[in-house]
């Protein structure tokens, strides 16, 4: 390991490459807008049904402002208001808030909403549904809760495809987390419109913007750097992604949470070093690890600009007064 005295100005040149985009979707900055909204509106505190999104100091910096964070309804008190959170809820959430005639707010993704609409639509029309995800992801649990049981069934692999034995084959539909990997999705789909070609696709691509935009920079930034740091929660579906597709595309990858998390032993003699954040990592984050890297070499910056972001989601009615 490269060392050197506190006092002494780093030696070693390293080029940061900078994902843009990064960080932060327009879902994610609703969500927690939402919650910040509600405190102001509702006063602390306002509880929230998982967390609101996938990372710890955004969580962490909620809790401080006055919100509380549980795993279900009945642990919410009578008369608080609850915020779902942006990976969406099965129906029987929101079901159970109104028996309760609980004070409720929806922080689900527009995109994410978009896909149950999908399941609906679907189920209207006779189908069974498939759905590509990862099992016990949220947004899994939420989607698939759209319905009762029996009437989707989730696919995680290309051999799942293979051992699928649906008792109608022809009466087929599919929709797909929205924070998957677009290669392996594409593997998924493609597998199942060579099993089922009368299989119904939707209208247009689940998996959102951001994932893809952001996955698309990490394989542009992996054809530059030597090795890829990824700013983001081990529970962050997109997060762990962006990783994968940095090793797919012969970079090695490592997430990391905070710049405590950086191992230098690893980046070794590291010449050029890819920079991303998944959708739920604030820019902070990103400044905090480049700060770090800052300090252990003669840095510089450079950002490689891959698409430009300018979608932006409207907050529930009920906090509209407040935004």
């Amino acid at each position: 390991m490269e060392t050197r005295m506190s006092d002494t100005a780093p030696t070693k040149m390293v080029k940061i490459l900078l994902a843009n985009p990064r960080g932060f979707c327009a879902g994610v900055d609703r969500a927690i807008k939402i919650v910040e909204l509600a405190l102001k509106k509702f006063g602390p505190p306002v509880y929230v049904r998982h967390e609101i999104v996938h990372n710890r100091f955004v969580v962490e910096g909620l809790e401080n402002k006055g919100a509380v964070f549980v795993d279900e309804l009945d642990e919410v008190p009578e008369g608080v208001p609850v915020v779902f959170s942006a990976h969406g809820v099965p129906k029987s959430v929101p079901a159970e808030a109104e028996r309760r005639e609980m004070l409720y707010v929806d922080a689900t993704c527009p995109l994410v909403s978009k896909v149950h609409r999908g399941v609906e639509r679907h189920a209207s029309a006779g189908k069974h549904i498939l759905m590509i995800g990862h099992a016990g992801h949220p947004e899994v649990i939420g989607t698939m809760g759209q319905l009762g049981p029996g009437q989707m069934t989730l696919i995680e692999t290309v051999d799942d495809v293979e051992n699928l034995a649906p008792s109608d084959p022809d009466n087929l539909a599919f929709v797909t987390q929205t924070t998957l990997s677009v290669d392996d999705t594409t593997d998924i789909v493609n597998a199942l419109k060579a099993k089922f070609p009368s299989i119904i696709v939707p209208r247009s691509e689940d998996i959102c913007y951001a994932t893809t935009n952001r996955q698309a920079a990490v394989k542009d930034i992996a054809m530059l750097a030597d090795r890829m740091l990824v700013i983001g929660a081990p529970n962050s579906s997109n997060s762990m992604r962006l990783v994968e597709v940095s090793d797919r595309e012969g970079c090695p990858a490592i997430l990391v949470q905070r710049a405590a998390d950086i191992d230098f032993d690893w980046l070794g003699s590291a010449k050029a070093i890819g920079i991303t954040a998944g959708a739920s990592a604030p820019e902070v984050l990103v400044d905090e690890v480049i700060a770090a890297l800052k300090d252990r070499y003669a840095a510089s910056v450079e950002t490689v600009f891959t698409a430009e972001e300018d979608v932006t989601f409207k907050v529930p009615t009920i906090l509209k007064d407040m935004a």
